[in-house]
């Protein structure tokens, strides 16, 4: 519920960045126009050309796209473009839903922007030189592999260090709480859910059970008209 809280009240603030998900594209059909698809993550193709794909996979010239003319790594979300189920692709289809097109994005996928988009190799090996020191760090058992009971540990690690420094930011008398009057941020928007006991102040469990709580998942984005599914799934 309150995870995001050792992170924010550091800097008095909660950062966040929600995925964006594209809608479908009212507009004419332009090809100059960006595609506005209803992909996961990716978000919209930019400029995507939609009369020269046609003119590169539609071999038999009939003006749609089989599934097996698409080359096989865009085929992976083909019922998904395929709005009027069918089993071809029409131009407008395309142009709809273009970022079905686009693979998934995971957040692991961070570490080869570092490594094949860099143009600077210096800082970015010094980024992944630290990732790989972390991730060196949660194999506690040297098995070369990262089970969920590591995970689980360096998190409650990591919070434990945010926690103890809150309560040195925070903790103006030193007496091990925080009252209402010493909370910042995030902490004192949310002083009553995490104020369990409610007695007026925050104690260090109490902190350390708001940060490690697991928060709901969102709603899944509701379909476009006329459309079976749209948007991302709900978060696991």
């Amino acid at each position: 519920m309150l995870r995001t809280l050792c992170w924010a009240v550091p800097v008095l603030a909660l950062l966040t960045a929600g995925p964006a998900t594209a809608g479908d594209n009212k507009d004419k059909p332009d090809n100059k126009k960006p595609s506005s698809g209803t992909g996961p993550g990716a978000g919209p193709l930019n400029y995507f050309d939609v009369d020269r794909f046609f003119q590169e996979y539609d071999r038999n010239k009939d003006g749609y796209l089989s599934k097996d003319e698409l080359p096989e790594r865009l085929r992976h979300h083909f019922d998904k473009i395929d709005a009027n189920k069918d089993g071809k692709l029409s131009k407008e289809e395309l142009r709809r839903n273009a970022g079905w097109l686009a693979p998934r994005r995971r957040p692991s996928d961070m570490v080869y922007v570092l490594v094949e988009m860099s143009d600077c190799d210096e800082g970015c090996a010094e980024e992944v030189q630290l990732m790989y020191d972390v991730l060196r760090k949660l194999d506690r058992n040297k098995d070369g592999k990262i089970d969920p009971q590591e995970m689980k540990a360096m998190r409650e690690r990591l919070v434990k260090e945010r926690v103890d420094f809150l309560f040195k930011e925070l903790d103006a008398d030193k007496d091990g709480k925080i009252s209402r009057d010493e909370a910042k941020g995030e902490i004192r928007r949310n002083f009553d859910k995490i104020d369990r006991n409610k007695d007026g102040h925050i104690e260090r469990k109490e902190l350390m059970e708001a940060a490690l709580a697991k928060e709901p998942p969102l709603p899944a984005t509701p379909p476009a008209p006329g459309r079976k599914e749209a948007g991302r799934p709900p978060r696991k």
